[in-house]
């Protein structure tokens, strides 16, 4: 609400907001698909993951039913292991990860200062990606193909000699899908974090939830390869023979669990951390004073972040590893209790410290503290290696999971949706009936599962679907089904109290809560730019330091309030001290992301009904869009043509030599150098380990590969120099010398293509060529796209697009010659070098 103030003064801020909304606004029917404003994708993600996670706990009723009493048949084995495998699926895939990443996507544009996140068309592909895959996977259950081999999908079990059908074909193109969208949305919040605060906004001014999702999205760049490639390799056995996994060929099926726990137990804190990082911005509101040992807590959730990769072997003690490898995960695994017991004592002494107003977001959080930290205690007695052979497989292992992924981020992820509800709607929630949803919801919850605890201690095992009488389990599991239901009924009560809300609910003041964050010096509901004018921020908390924060902002009385030039803007700032560097022009509304997912889509279905033509056309397609998606941007007249800023005013990022997307291709080169040490990881592994390894005589021509590393040595070289001397002004030839160069890079990627043909691999005999092929694969897609993307930067330059005022993109396409440079390279030691020293053939 805009305090008083005269006419004239009234009338100039109206047009302005209406000149902003011009820009900004979403348009309706058919074209609200263009829509890239991250409150509306962020939106889209929680409102989908909702959905998501109803589906998820039908399943859930299905199996307490059939488990509610011994020998009851409601679903047939065939049946009750797809059921049991999809809600898995729905609720760590489909569920957790996105429904965090959605509410991050909605906040924290809005925490940090800014309009819009980084990559606005990005966020867009990222939901339809979720959406189209979420719903192929669903899919299968109504057409009884659902994958049935559990959500871990475990080798040979779900090897096309154990699932012949296309049950595992959906979970690993349906989930492959999904990924994608979880690692763009990874790479669109650490940029945005990193490089769009605002002015003043230090990293050590920064609020917590963004050390959170920071930390979170940095985990999932570096943690979700390793799953993606295991589902490509296993895609690869199933369609096309390859042995990555079969043993008699030279695989291992133990190959699979370490390449799926690489990324499962990281996504275990993937999930905890952004709970955790609403309990940390909640519990100050509530309290009324800053969180205790804020510096404490950012070290410990930096810390979780890095031990949790060092942690996968957690899951495989009974799996037959050495012990001095069981030793050290096992210590491992209760290090990490460290960094979360700070976090912890932090929330606990501003309980102590502060005076807790016990609202329902509170009652959330008091939940949460309970229930995760019983959730934790059985994780350090499953870290020990003597209880875990005991227990593994049972009942208590199910326990000890619910309780730490629903108490460490559904109790935290309500306390925030109940916090936000007024952002989301502009109205206040109502207390009684969050009451009776959380109370049902918390009784149910531990009826459920505190007794599943000693279920498995007395010999239940997981994923059967009935038991016999006399065992010890009756009584138990009745309760336990019973518990669920009462839990059920708690989730409805909240789904009818959020319906209602929006139509009763009270209208909410201006920052209902009084807290501390800038997201709460939006309107509510939020306009599609969040902020007419960009404050300066110089404290932690700034609307506790300035209360008058809101209506400043609103009058437009900070930055960068011109609009007339019709460019989405927000500030580009330094990494470390949040000084404004330049202006970030960000890309309006585009049908581009759909389009784009929809030919994925068509993509990963093509792929399920066997049509690989039509897989290989959609693939064109999709790449031919994605092309064209990148064509619109720097001075092109869809994105700013007219470099104009206002006098004081920093530059457009456009035309610097260091904006958004030259920190978007290193992110995206980490997460694919994740992806590639996965693959280089399962060669040596399977080199070291599996027990039917075969070094067959190769003819892989390593005078061929190293002259194609040397060719494109020469070519990154060329690159490096040209790059050096735009930056020093020089740009006499540029489009010429890039043309050139593209052509080096495609005789270097046709020699690449020459090696793989000439070397006469049998992949579909071991897993030693399987292996060599991807690789090989690998080097040959990524050289031949730097090669495609070096030429349209030369077809740019001939346009005008790109050169001296505006040098920005052949930077960014340097760090892909190099990337490849280094992988190329790393290929040649391992496949070439590495055999040779060992005395392989």
């Amino acid at each position: 609400m805009t305090p008083t103030r005269n006419n004239g003064a009234a009338t100039d801020l109206d047009q302005l907001h209406d000149q902003f909304d011009e820009v900004w606004g979403n348009p309706r029917g058919w074209r609200a698909l263009t829509i890239v404003n991250h409150t509306s994708i962020g939106l889209r993600f929680l409102v989908t993951g909702a959905f998501f996670f109803l589906v998820g706990g039908l399943l859930a009723m299905l199996i307490r039913t059939q488990l509610a009493l011994p020998g009851y048949e409601l679903m047939e084995p065939d049946v009750y292991n797809q059921v049991f495998t999809m809600h898995g699926t729905v609720m760590m895939f489909l569920f957790a990860v996105p429904m965090m990443e959605g509410l991050a996507v909605y906040l924290i544009p809005k925490m940090i200062g800014a309009r819009d996140l980084v990559f606005p068309r990005l966020s867009a592909l990222g939901y339809y990606c979720y959406l189209f895959g979420g719903l192929i996977l669903l899919s299968s259950i109504f057409l009884d193909v659902a994958p049935k081999a559990g959500w871990f999908m475990y080798t040979p079990l779900s090897s096309s000699a154990h699932t012949p059908g296309v049950n595992s074909d959906f979970w690993l193109l349906g989930i492959t899908f999904v990924e994608i969208s979880a690692v763009s949305a990874g790479v669109e919040l650490v940029v945005s974090i990193l490089r769009t605060r605002t002015n003043g906004m230090a990293l050590h001014k920064m609020p917590l939830y963004a050390w959170y999702i920071l930390v979170m999205a940095m985990m999932i760049v570096v943690g979700f390869p390793p799953l993606i490639l295991g589902s490509i390799l296993l895609e690869l056995e199933r369609a096309a023979g390859m042995p990555f996994f079969d043993v008699a060929r030279g695989g291992d099926p133990v190959l699979w669990q370490h390449l799926f726990w690489l990324f499962g137990h990281p996504e275990v804190y993937i999930i905890f951390l952004p709970g955790a990082g609403i309990v940390s911005t909640l519990i100050p509101v509530f309290c009324q004073r800053p969180l205790v040992g804020y510096r404490w807590v950012v070290l410990g959730v930096l810390t979780t972040g890095f031990i949790s990769f060092g942690l996968w072997v957690h899951h495989m003690f009974t799996v037959g590893i050495p012990q001095l490898a069981t030793a050290f995960f096992s210590a491992a695994s209760m290090l990490v209790a460290i960094p979360t017991g700070v976090q912890i004592f932090a929330w606990l002494a501003t309980l102590w410290l502060g005076k807790p107003v016990y609202k329902v977001p509170m009652l959330w959080l008091v939940g949460f503290l309970i229930v995760f930290v019983a959730g934790g205690l059985t994780g350090v007695m499953l870290a020990l290696v003597p209880f875990d052979w005991q227990v593994h497989d049972t009942h208590f292992v199910v326990a000890h999971m619910h309780y730490v992924l629903v108490g460490g981020m559904v109790f935290p992820l309500m306390a925030g949706l109940y916090y936000w509800l007024p952002h989301f709607s502009g109205r206040m929630p109502s207390a009684k009936l969050g009451r009776w949803g959380f109370w049902l919801f918390f009784i149910g919850f531990n009826v459920t599962f505190l007794i599943m605890h000693w279920t498995g201690l007395i010999g239940m095992p997981r994923r059967v679907y009935t038991y016999d009488t006399g065992l010890g389990w009756d009584m138990p599991n009745l309760v336990s089904s019973i518990g669920s239901f009462i839990m059920a009924v708690g989730v409805a009560t909240i789904l009818l109290d959020i319906i209602l809300h929006f139509r009763f609910g009270i209208p909410a003041p201006k920052n209902p809560w009084k807290a501390d964050t800038l997201e709460w010096a939006t309107s509510l509901p939020p306009s599609a730019y969040n902020f007419v004018s960009l404050p300066d921020v110089t404290d932690r908390h700034p609307l506790w330091k300035d209360p008058d924060l809101p209506d400043s902002i609103a009058r437009g009385e900070h930055a960068l309030t011109v609009i007339d030039h019709g460019r989405r803007e927000t500030w580009g700032s330094d990494p470390l001290t949040g000084k404004v560097r330049e202006i970030i022009h960000l890309p309006g509304n585009s049908w581009l992301p759909f389009i784009a997912s929809v030919f994925l889509a068509a993509l990963c279905l093509s792929l399920l009904n066997k049509a690989y033509i039509l897989a290989i056309i959609a693939t064109v397609a999709t790449l031919i869009v994605l092309l064209r998606w990148s064509w619109e941007n720097g001075a092109h007249p869809a994105a700013a043509p007219d470099a104009h800023t206002q006098p004081g005013e920093p530059p457009l990022h456009s035309r610097t030599f260091d904006g958004p997307g030259l920190w978007g291709m290193g992110v995206t080169l980490l997460a694919n150098g994740a992806l590639y040490l996965s693959l280089l990881f399962g060669w040596f592994y399977l080199w070291t380990v599996s027990p039917q390894w075969q070094v067959p005589d190769s003819g892989l021509n390593g005078w061929l590969m190293l002259a194609s590393a040397l060719l494109l040595s020469a070519g990154t070289l060329w690159l490096h120099r040209l790059i050096k001397r735009l930056r020093a002004g020089i740009h006499h030839g540029l489009m010429g010398q890039l043309a050139l160069i593209a052509l080096v890079a495609l005789l270097q990627s046709a020699m690449l293509l020459w090696l793989m043909l000439s070397a006469g691999l049998a992949p579909t005999e071991t897993a030693h060529d399987a292996v060599i092929f991807v690789m090989l694969a690998y080097n040959l897609i990524h050289c031949t796209l730097a090669a495609v993307l070096t030429g349209l930067q030369a077809w740019r330059v001939a346009i005008g697009y790109v050169g001296d005022k505006a040098p920005y993109e052949p930077v960014v396409v340097e760090q892909l010659w190099y990337y490849n440079l280094g992988v190329l390279w790393v290929s040649y030691a391992a496949i070439v070098l590495f055999p040779a020293t060992w005395g392989g053939a």
